[in-house]
C-alpha cells in the first residue's frame, strides 16, 4: 500500500497496536446493511460483562463521515462485547438532550462530541456525578479535560489545518478560501485558523448554509466568478468536496479543490484530479478506539494518552494513494 505523508509529529495514533485496531446518518442502505453483517457475523473476544456505551455526536442527516465512525465503533463494540447505542443531532440543545437521556438509561459509558462545547458542559457534568465515564471523539480536544473526559480520540484540528497550509505552500498557491459549513462548530473554525497560521498566501472565510448543497454550490460559484484571483478552495468535509467541484465546473475558475475527510467520492476525485488532495483523520478508528479505550477503563481502569489526546490524524492523502484507499472508502472504514 502507497505509504501516505503524515503531518511531521502526529506519532501517537500510529503507535497504537492494530488489535485496538473530523458531520447517524443516512448514508444510505447499503451501509447499514454492511454494518449489520458484520456485527451478526462477529463475536465478542472477551468474557467481560455486557456493558451498555452510548455515542451521542452533533452529526447531521445524511453526512457519511459519522457512518464511518459509526461503523468503527460497532465493530469495536461486537469485540468488547459492548452493547452500543448510538444517537446524534446537529443541533446542540438537543445533543445535550440525547446525553442526558443515555445517562437516565443509566449507560456504563459515554462517548460525545463537542463541536459546540458550551451547550454540552452542563450533560457532562451530571454524567461525572452520576459515575459514568466519558470519552469525547472527533470534536473538543481543547475543552475534554475541562469537562472531565479520561481522555480526547481525534486530531486537533489547529494542526491539521496548519497541515494544509503547507500543502497549499508546496503546490504553490497564493489565494486560498476556506469554506465553513457548520457556523458555530469551534472545530471549523479552528481548522481555517490553522491554513492561515501557516500559508504564505491570503485566505478568505466563506460561511455557507451546509444543510443545502444547492446553497453551498451557489455560494462557491459566486465567490470564484468574483474573484478570479482565488486558486484554492479548501472544503471542510468529504460530502462538500464534490459540491465545491461542481461549483468550480459552473464558474471557469481554475481554482484547485481541497477538502478535509474521506469517502468514495473523494477518493474517486482524487484518482481523476478533480480534487488536489484530502486530509484524513480516520473516522473508523475515531469510533473504534473510543469504545475500545471505554472498555480497557471499564475492566483495567486503564486510561490512555496521558492526559493529552489520542491523535488519529492528520495524514494529507493524494491522487498517488487514491487506487489504495478505494477499497476501504468503498466499504466504508475509511
Amino acid at each position: 500500500m502507497a505509504r501516505f505523508r503524515t503531518w511531521v509529529g502526529i506519532a501517537l495514533a500510529g503507535a497504537l497496536s492494530l488489535s485496538l485496531a473530523g458531520c447517524s446518518s443516512t448514508g444510505g442502505k447499503r451501509a447499514e446493511d454492511a454494518r449489520k453483517a458484520a456485527s451478526a457475523q462477529g463475536k465478542a473476544a472477551v468474557n467481560t460483562p455486557r456493558w451498555t456505551f452510548a455515542m451521542i455526536t452533533h452529526s447531521g442527516d445524511g453526512d457519511t463521515f459519522w457512518d464511518i465512525v459509526q461503523s468503527g465503533a460497532e465493530q469495536a463494540a461486537v469485540k468488547d462485547n459492548v452493547n452500543f447505542l448510538y444517537s446524534h443531532d446537529d443541533e446542540a440543545q438537543q445533543q445535550a438532550q440525547l446525553v442526558n437521556a443515555a445517562i437516565d438509561k443509566k449507560v456504563d459509558g459515554i462517548i460525545v462530541t463537542l463541536a459546540k462545547p458550551t451547550a454540552m458542559k452542563s450533560a457532562l457534568d451530571r454524567a461525572r456525578k452520576a459515575g459514568i465515564p466519558v470519552i469525547t471523539v472527533n470534536s473538543g480536544s481543547a475543552e475534554s479535560k475541562d469537562f472531565g473526559a479520561l481522555t480526547h480520540v481525534g486530531q486537533d484540528e489547529t494542526i491539521a489545518g496548519e497541515a494544509v497550509g503547507e500543502a497549499l505552500n508546496e503546490r504553490g498557491r497564493e489565494k486560498a478560501v476556506c469554506v465553513l459549513h457548520e457556523q458555530g462548530n469551534v472545530g471549523h473554525e479552528q481548522r481555517c485558523d490553522g491554513v492561515e497560521k501557516t500559508f504564505d498566501g491570503r485566505i478568505q472565510r466563506l460561511y455557507v448554509n451546509g444543510t443545502s448543497m444547492p446553497d453551498v454550490q451557489s455560494a462557491i460559484e459566486a465567490k470564484l466568478q468574483t474573484d478570479e484571483s482565488v486558486d484554492a478552495v479548501v472544503t471542510l468535509g468529504a460530502p462538500y468536496a464534490d459540491t465545491a467541484v461542481k461549483a468550480k465546473q459552473g464558474s471557469g475558475s481554475k481554482a484547485e479543490i481541497v477538502t478535509f475527510d474521506l469517502n468514495a467520492k473523494v477518493a474517486a476525485g482524487l484518482e481523476d484530479g478533480s480534487l488536489g488532495f484530502a486530509v484524513d483523520q480516520q473516522p473508523y478508528l475515531q469510533g473504534y478506539e473510543a469504545v475500545d479505550l471505554l472498555w480497557l477503563y471499564k475492566y483495567n481502569a486503564d486510561v490512555l494518552g496521558g492526559g493529552r489526546p489520542v491523535l488519529t490524524g492528520p495524514q494529507i492523502v493524494t491522487k498517488d494513494d487514491a487506487a489504495a484507499l478505494a477499497d476501504y472508502t468503498k466499504r466504508g472504514t475509511r
